[in-house]
């Protein structure tokens, strides 16, 4: 078990048969059905760190893809923080873009030039990373709807700033995969358009 700072018990109860009618509560006290965006996102969000917890387990003598890899787990369980707190949701909840933005800077960096198309596949653990960055994907359309239900400037921007971080998340995916095979001995690349 990870180290907390808090020793406070975050879940007393699992079962609170709350959401038994089709509603579930943020944490700001709506109540929300469950088919509503801001649920389904939370939904999706939990999914694409299941997924990520995936690829961390096939990361095997890669130190540095897995220290990335938990640390885009947190910032992905704060982006569902962020909007599972509603109308009490602040900026400052959110994860660093600029930090995103220099991972990639730099992991992109130490690639060669591609040449061609990348198709998902190559080692398990590549596998997984297209997965994630494909899930990645569906969650920011999912964060753009959820943007464009308020009218809000303010509370809209903020959300844009989630929608933006999986944006840019999913770019940091594709190099990430890129990086696993350096050398593109194991990528599967496109070979072109079929003939006729």
């Amino acid at each position: 078990m990870a180290d907390s700072n808090d020793s406070r018990d975050r879940l007393s109860r699992v079962v609170t048969r709350s959401g038994d009618r089709g509603e579930t509560g943020l944490a700001d006290g709506q109540r929300l059905a469950k088919e509503a965006l801001a649920i389904e996102l939370l939904g999706e969000l939990d999914e694409l760190n299941a997924r990520l917890g995936s690829l961390s387990v096939a990361l095997t003598d890669e130190s540095d893809a897995l220290s990335f890899v938990r640390e885009q787990q947190q910032a992905v369980f704060d982006l569902g923080g962020f909007v599972a707190m509603g109308e009490m949701a602040a900026a400052s909840q959110l994860p660093s873009l600029d930090r995103l933005d220099d991972w990639i800077e730099a992991a992109n960096r130490e690639l060669p030039p591609l040449k061609e198309f990348i198709l998902p596949g190559g080692t398990e653990a590549m596998a997984r990373a297209h997965l994630v960055r494909t899930g990645t994907r569906r969650v920011e359309r999912l964060a753009w709807a959820w943007c464009h239900e308020v009218d809000d400037a303010e509370r809209g921007g903020e959300r844009a700033a989630l929608a933006t971080y999986l944006n840019r998340l999913s770019d940091a995916w594709f190099v990430f995969a890129r990086r696993l095979d350096p050398a593109g001995e194991h990528t599967v690349y496109w070979r072109g358009s079929a003939p006729g």
